[in-house]
């Protein structure tokens, strides 16, 4: 979710990891994706399977809806408030295809089968869990409020209990609002965003290495990483950001970063056109040829259905 100053609601968060893409380039779909009509939905987390198959979550009242890259409406696939899960913002798949959510003030991991069945529930008291990703052997998620790290075990398709990993004494300076995480091939690193204060120029890019359990920051030129929802793609991290706009208010965008090769460096190179507060868009996935992005209403001043997922503008 988004970390905006105090006179703008705050908003949660959730990450999407890059998963195998789609192969519809070449296929008709939709610009523009109704996750729901009712009132108060405010959606937050997505993911997109290889086979197009798209997932959404909504913060207000932790429902997951589901539906097709191909088809226009999502439908309800998790009932709100089920298995305890009030919450929901980041999403992902693992290779199983079962559904990981993180339910931001729960500070519970739910993990349901592809047919929607709880698999198990998993707690980390006092925590906000927003976002998260996964590794062959863990699940990693980040605590908003207690700038820290969470895992839990991934074995023989098992999930363990999540245990606190990266603790908020083992970054440089204290986190702000930890928000957005990917995991770079091996499973060693974590890249991390961080929202900071809310406060422009407060905002910060972590490498965490996740078997020393420590973090560093990541040197970012051209312009921030401080983001929401995180995508990573070979050596391009793609992260949704917000900023002045000049005139009093607040604009929304993904920036796309090249990250050498330890993950050290990070150098902004692009960025999508521009989305405002009534839009709040959060997080970000990969659909074939294009990014999806995720128009939660969070900082909007009066939320207004129909709620939706839109493509990026200006990315591909």
């Amino acid at each position: 979710m988004k970390n905006l100053p105090a006179a703008i609601a705050a908003g949660l968060a959730v990450l999407t990891t890059a998963a195998p893409a789609p192969a519809l380039a070449a296929e008709a779909r939709p610009d523009t994706y109704v996750v729901s009509r009712d009132p108060g939905v405010r959606p937050e987390g997505i993911a997109v399977a290889g086979d197009g198959t798209m997932y959404v979550t909504s913060v207000s009242d932790g429902a997951v809806y589901r539906g097709n890259v191909r088809d226009r409406e999502l439908r309800p696939f998790l009932p709100a408030g089920a298995d305890g899960r009030t919450r929901a913002a980041g999403v992902h798949l693992d290779r199983r295809g079962r559904i990981f959510v993180a339910g931001w003030d729960t500070g519970t991991l739910f993990v349901h089968a592809p047919d929607g069945r709880l698999v198990t529930r998993r707690v980390a008291a006092g925590a906000v869990l927003n976002d998260l990703a996964l590794t062959d052997d863990a699940v990693y998620l980040t605590d908003s409020t207690g700038g820290g790290l969470w895992r839990a075990e991934l074995a023989d398709g098992r999930v363990g209990e999540l245990t606190p990993w990266v603790p908020a004494s083992a970054f440089p300076a204290t986190p702000g609002f930890l928000n957005g995480i990917v995991v770079t091939a091996g499973g060693r690193v974590a890249l991390v965003a961080d929202q900071g204060t809310g406060e422009p120029g407060s905002e910060r890019l972590w490498r965490v290495d996740l078997v020393g359990r420590t973090a560093t920051v990541v040197e970012v030129a051209g312009g921030q990483l401080g983001a929401d929802g995180l995508l990573l793609d070979g050596d391009r991290l793609y992260g949704v950001v917000n900023f002045p706009d000049g005139a009093g208010g607040w604009s929304f965008a993904v920036n796309v970063a090249l990250l050498d090769t330890d993950r050290r460096t990070a150098r902004v190179v692009r960025q999508s056109g521009t989305a405002g507060l009534a839009q709040s868009p959060t997080t970000i996935a990969r659909d074939g040829d294009r990014l999806l992005w995720v128009n939660s209403q969070l900082n909007a001043a009066a939320p207004t259905p129909p709620f939706t997922v839109t493509r990026v503008p200006g990315l591909c």
